[in-house]
């Protein structure tokens, strides 16, 4: 089978929605998960366009909630490939708000998802290539192949098999907790 490739831009995905008081908390800003779940289904969308196969996420990377979205903010979501393995994508999701009387505009969230291609049996399969076709997107591809080995190595050294708690204790030292003897 001739290996394919595609470019990052023949995979992006643009969503956008105005937040409703039904997906809020008591306080009128939308609930963390609402987000997180939004963006699932454009990371799904966008590594499906890319893989032209069903694909299931495999790992969320780095969700760091930097500023609240209100009650009423319109909210868009760029999702675009920064990495490909055989049968896994690496999806990078930007999240942005816009207060829609202001045009004041936020960065919410950005985001790493790991989805993997199946097959019509279930089975991993093989995705295209990549395309990287300037130096941001040959940056975020190096970005994601350390963010992976980053995972890999904290993986290994914390299994439970290999984890040796006398290694660590010393870093229980000067944190909020109480040993008691």
């Amino acid at each position: 089978m001739e290996k394919t490739f595609k470019t990052i831009q023949e995979s992006e995905v643009l969503f956008s929605e105005l937040m409703l008081p039904s997906n809020s908390n008591f306080s009128g800003k939308i609930h963390g998960g609402y987000i997180l779940s939004l963006m699932d289904k454009i990371a799904f969308a966008c590594a499906a366009k890319h893989s032209s196969r069903y694909c299931v996420t495999a790992s969320v990377d780095t969700v760091d909630f930097l500023n609240a979205i209100g009650v009423g903010e319109l909210v868009s979501m760029k999702a675009s490939i920064n990495y490909v393995g055989k049968s896994s994508m690496v999806i990078g999701i930007r999240v942005e708000s816009e207060n829609i009387r202001t045009g004041e505009k936020k960065h919410c969230n950005s985001s790493y998802f790991t989805m993997v291609a199946k097959d019509d049996e279930g089975n991993t399969t093989a995705v295209p290539g990549l395309i990287l076709k300037n130096i941001t997107e040959k940056r975020r591809f190096i970005k994601s192949l350390y963010r992976i080995q980053e995972r890999k190595n904290r993986t290994k050294e914390f299994k439970s098999t290999n984890f040796d708690i006398s290694n660590y204790l010393d870093d229980l030292n000067n944190q909020n907790i109480l040993l008691p003897e």
